[in-house]
């Protein structure tokens, strides 16, 4: 009875925590919660609420229960969280292109993560698959450090994700900045027409350093920011050449020239790499998947009648 009674705690606690995560995970950036009060308030008919009262009961029980009890969670989890780690975090969002998430929910999310997962291992194992005690506290380990981790990985695919197509756009936008700048454009108003002309990070990116710029911040801070952002090497290159640029009075023209064509040349040799690696990475299919389909197919029937003669 005291086993039950512990699993039942665990079980109401995986619950609560699974709910906390549900609700922390949502993207709340994309919709602003100040616009979409306003215009709920804006469609209804009846009397607008006189008090606070009525206000604070208006709200869903998310507004009002969940998300003040994760936010009060994750200020007090990140009381006793190293500053160093929560920098980290930082860079790791920015780098993902999630400016907006704050660096302390995401560490709570971890946390939460790591104690739901090791509670469902603790009660998989323990319940389900009846191993010994030894083994269901390796088990419960190794799901924490799974919970813990996973959304750490996922983070670091997007941040993948976004420097692959970072490096893929960047000799285009560089052709453009190049012919834009060459046809008498200031390098600004050349950054501004990358940033009309499509839509993707990059020039997500080179807007991001126009409103810094209007914003009162130098040119060549902005840049370096965004390149410390995108940790892309070869974009970090070409920030240093125009800020270098910049400082020592080179035309910039001259300088896009030879970024451009450098870029090119790192994009032809990265395609001509990928196509050397083809053969190579065909090889894991080729061997476990295709020939034993193979093998399956014309040693079968021959095996079958083998059989069927009793020469074995």
């Amino acid at each position: 009875m005291q086993l039950i009674g512990i699993l039942l705690l665990l079980l109401l606690g995986i619950g609560l925590i699974a709910g906390l995560i549900i609700t922390g995970m949502r993207n709340r950036e994309e919709v602003d919660p100040l616009q979409a009060r306003l215009a709920e308030l804006g469609e209804r008919d009846d009397e607008m609420p006189t008090s606070l009262e009525e206000l604070e009961m208006s709200l869903s029980q998310r507004d009002r229960i969940l998300m003040p009890m994760f936010e009060a969670l994750s200020g007090f989890v990140t009381q006793f969280t190293p500053e160093q780690q929560i920098e980290t975090i930082r860079k790791k969002l920015e780098r993902a292109n999630k400016p907006d998430t704050d660096p302390a929910v995401f560490f709570v999310q971890r946390i939460l993560l790591m104690v739901l997962f090791g509670g469902g291992a603790f009660a998989l194992f323990l319940m389900v698959a009846e191993w010994p005690i030894s083994r269901v506290f390796i088990g419960t380990i190794l799901g924490s450090l799974l919970g813990f981790y996973l959304p750490v990985l996922q983070i670091n695919s997007e941040i993948k994700r976004r420097q692959d197509g970072i490096i893929r756009d960047l000799p285009d936008a560089l052709d453009l900045l190049t012919i834009c700048v060459e046809a008498g454009l200031g390098f600004d108003t050349a950054m501004g027409k990358v940033y009309e002309k499509w839509d993707n990070d990059l020039s997500n990116a080179f807007g991001r350093v126009l409103q810094e710029i209007q914003l009162g911040k130098l040119r060549r801070e902005a840049l370096r920011d965004m390149s410390d952002r995108l940790d892309v090497p070869d974009f970090t290159t070409f920030a240093a050449a125009i800020i270098q640029a910049d400082q020592l009075g080179v035309s910039i023209g001259k300088i896009l020239r030879v970024q451009s064509d450098q870029m090119r040349v790192k994009r032809r040799q990265r395609a001509q790499e990928k196509a050397q690696q083809a053969p190579v990475k065909m090889m894991i299919p080729l061997v476990f998947l295709i020939f034993p389909a193979i093998w399956i197919v014309l040693m079968g029937p021959a095996l079958v009648l083998i059989l069927e003669s009793g020469a074995f």
